[in-house]
C-alpha cells in the first residue's frame, strides 16, 4: 500500500529512541569491536552503529520490539553512519557498510511484520542524522568567517550514506535532527542527484530539532523560516523531534500545521533530561501530553525519540486510533 494513501486515512507511528534501547543493554569494548574490527586502533565504545554489523540480534529486537508496539515505520541505525561522524573512530571506510547492513536488518524485521498482517505494512525510514559540524557556524570564535565543513563536502558524504540505504531497498528516507537548515539543503540536493543518477526515487522526510525556548533551531532559524527553507523539495513530511518535550514542542508544532503543505510529523523526547541527563517522563504521562497534538489535528506521523521505548510507543499508537489525521489546508494543497 502507498504511505500517502495511508497517511490520508489514519495517523502513521514512527519508532522511539534506538540509543535509549541500545543503553539498556550492558555492552563493553568487545560488543562493538566484534571480531571484524578486533585489532582496530580506536576505541569503539559508544559507536551504535557498528552494532547492526557485531551484534545484529540486539538491532533486530529493538526493530522488532517497536513494530510489536504499534510501530508502523522504523527507523534505520545510521543516525551518526557518515564518514564525517565515523571519522572520529578511523571508520570512514565503513560507511557504505554501515548503512547497507543496517538498512537490510530493519528491512527483514518490516517484511516479516507486513507479512503478518497485510493491512499495517510496516515501512523502514534510512536515518540520516545532521553529522557532527555545521556548515553555517563557526567552531572558532576568534575566527567567525571559518567553517569546519562546506556545503559540497557534505553533499556527497550524505550521497555516499544514502547509496547504503537505497542498495538495501527503505522505503523511506529521513533527514533528521536538523539542526542546521545548511547541512539539510545539502542533504537534499545530495539526495536528489542521487535520485536523477540512479533513477530510484523514494519519499523523504524532513525533520527540524528547535534547541531551546527560544524557539529557534541552533543555527538561528524560526520555525517558520525552517519550513520555507525545505519546502522547495516538496517532501513526504515537514516534522520536528529532539531536544524538547511533548510539552515544549507544541507551539511550534501548531506553526507547521497551519503553515506546511505536506504532512507534519514530531516525535519528541520523553519530556526534559533531569540532571543526570535521564528523562523521567513515563508512557502514560508522555501519552496525555501527545494527546493534545491529535485532538487539535496538528499531525500525520507520531513517535518518540530520546528517552522513548516500546512502551511509549505502545500508548501513543493506542491513543492515535481514536484520532483522524491532520487535514492539509485547502489554500495550501498543490503548492
Amino acid at each position: 500500500m502507498d504511505i500517502k494513501n495511508i497517511l490520508e486515512q489514519r495517523i502513521m507511528i514512527l519508532d522511539g529512541g534506538m540509543g535509549t534501547l541500545i543503553q539498556k543493554h550492558t555492552l563493553e569494548e568487545e560488543d562493538f569491536r566484534g571480531t571484524k574490527w578486533e585489532h582496530h586502533n580506536s576505541f569503539l565504545k559508544g559507536n551504535n552503529e557498528l552494532l547492526s554489523i557485531t551484534r545484529a540480534d540486539i538491532i533486530t529486537k529493538i526493530h522488532e520490539s517497536y513494530c510489536e508496539s504499534g510501530a508502523d515505520i522504523i527507523e534505520t541505525n545510521t543516525f551518526n553512519a557518515n564518514r564525517i561522524s565515523q571519522s572520529d573512530y578511523g571508520l570512514e571506510d565503513f560507511v557504505y557498510e554501515l548503512n547497507y547492513e543496517s538498512a537490510k536488518i530493519a528491512k527483514q524485521v518490516a517484511v516479516k511484520f507486513s507479512k503478518k498482517d497485510a493491512s499495517k505494512p510496516r515501512f523502514v525510514a534510512g536515518a540520516i542524522g545532521p553529522t557532527n559540524k555545521t556548515a553555517s557556524l563557526s567552531p572558532d570564535v576568534n575566527n567567525p568567517g571559518y567553517r569546519a565543513v562546506n556545503f559540497q563536502t557534505l553533499k556527497n558524504i550524505y550521497k555516499e550514506q544514502l547509496k547504503g540505504l537505497m542498495d538495501a531497498e527503505v522505503d523511506i528516507l529521513l533527514i533528521e535532527t536538523i539542526f542546521d537548515t545548511l547541512n539539510a539543503k545539502a542533504a537534499l540536493f545530495g539526495i536528489e542527484e542521487f535520485f536523477e543518477e540512479s533513477g530510484k526515487r523514494v519519499p523523504v522526510m524532513i525533520s527540524g530539532t528547535i534547541t531551546d525556548a527560544s524557539g529557534r533551531t541552533l543555527s538561528g532559524q524560526t520555525t517558520e523560516a525552517f519550513l520555507i527553507s525545505v519546502s522547495h523539495s516538496n517532501p513526504l513530511s515537514i516534522g520536528l523531534n529532539c531536544a524538547l518535550g511533548a510539552a515544549q514542542l507544541r507551539p511550534y508544532l501548531q506553526i507547521l500545521s497551519e503553515k506546511c503543505s505536506s504532512y507534519v510529523s514530531a516525535y519528541p523526547n520523553a519530556g526534559l533530561p533531569n540532571e543526570f541527563g535521564e528523562y523521567d517522563q513515563n508512557p502514560e504521562q508522555m501519552a496525555v501530553l501527545v494527546e493534545t497534538f491529535m485532538q487539535e489535528n496538528l499531525i500525520n506521523i507520531i513517535g518518540g525519540c530520546c528517552g522513548t521505548t516500546p512502551e511509549h510507543i505502545h500508548s501513543i499508537a493506542t491513543l492515535a486510533e481514536k484520532y483522524p489525521p491532520r487535514i492539509i489546508p485547502n489554500n495550501l494543497k498543490n503548492r
